[in-house]
């Protein structure tokens, strides 16, 4: 009884062993700041690159509010793609929290490896089959060419497609024959009413001369508005700072392609 007991110690100790030294491997990864809708950790894109994907995420997320984020990675962490993936995607938490509705586009350029990582609430419409068409379709004929931001727009254009539910680009001769035809209504009419610049210019000469012959407290009062107000619109539209933006909530449990090159 006592050697059998000894035994079950040794055995337990020698189990708990290999656990505490497997735990580093899992604890000891880092993970970037979402800093934003573009995580360029690995230095792939330019400014104009970062702008541009952002915008175009923006624009999905307003339009379906699903969550579509971008990450290049200095390195996996000797870990692979597929485990770094979901880990990030649960530590960003990108999707909405009742939908579980966000993606992950992340390039591993020291590995050679990308991949698309789908939230639970979106494997219905990005299926294994349809990000692995985008990755060997869209991603890969780029980066095999060296061009990492081509390859990268390609792939999130790609995704936000199917994100909208569009069926796909149309035709050259279709897209031009929409273009003609949405032309003319965006042009101004010639019947554009004008009064309303009329009515300002009147009012702006009709300032200066009051200005001019009061002189006074009043003039000077009225010019000090109209500046605040000058800058308070200014204020709420300048610089190139986008609002800061955070994962909703969403969780992910390994869904979605990888590919390497």
């Amino acid at each position: 009884m006592i050697r059998r007991t000894v035994f079950t110690l040794i055995a337990w100790l020698c189990l708990s062993g290999v656990g505490v030294a497997q735990t580093p491997a899992v604890t000891s990864l880092t993970f970037p700041t979402l800093t934003g809708r573009v995580v360029d950790e690995g230095g792939l894109l330019s400014a104009a690159d970062r702008a541009g994907l952002t915008a175009s995420l923006a624009d999905l997320e307003a339009r379906t509010t699903d969550q579509l984020v971008v990450v290049t990675l200095k390195s996996l962490q000797g870990t692979t793609i597929e485990d770094y993936g979901y880990q990030l995607g649960r530590r960003w938490r990108i999707g909405q929290k009742d939908k579980d509705s966000g993606v992950l586009l992340i390039v591993a350029a020291a590995e050679r490896k990308v991949r698309i990582e789908v939230g639970y609430g979106l494997e219905g419409t990005l299926t294994d089959a349809a990000t692995k068409l985008i990755i060997e379709n869209a991603i890969l004929p780029a980066f095999k060419a060296g061009d990492f931001p081509g390859g990268i727009r390609s792939g999130a254009d790609q995704i936000a497609q199917l994100l909208r539910g569009d069926a796909g680009p149309a035709p050259r001769g279709a897209s031009q024959g929409a273009a003609s035809q949405v032309a003319p209504s965006a042009r101004p009419s010639a019947d554009t009413p004008v009064w309303p610049m009329i009515l300002l210019g009147v009012f702006g000469v009709g300032l200066l001369i009051f200005c001019a012959v009061t002189a006074g407290g009043v003039c000077r009062g009225i010019m000090q508005i109209l500046f605040l107000l000058a800058l308070s619109g200014r204020g709420g539209s300048s610089g190139n700072r986008s609002p800061s933006f955070s994962g909703g909530g969403g969780s992910f449990g390994g869904g979605g392609s990888t590919g390497s090159w």
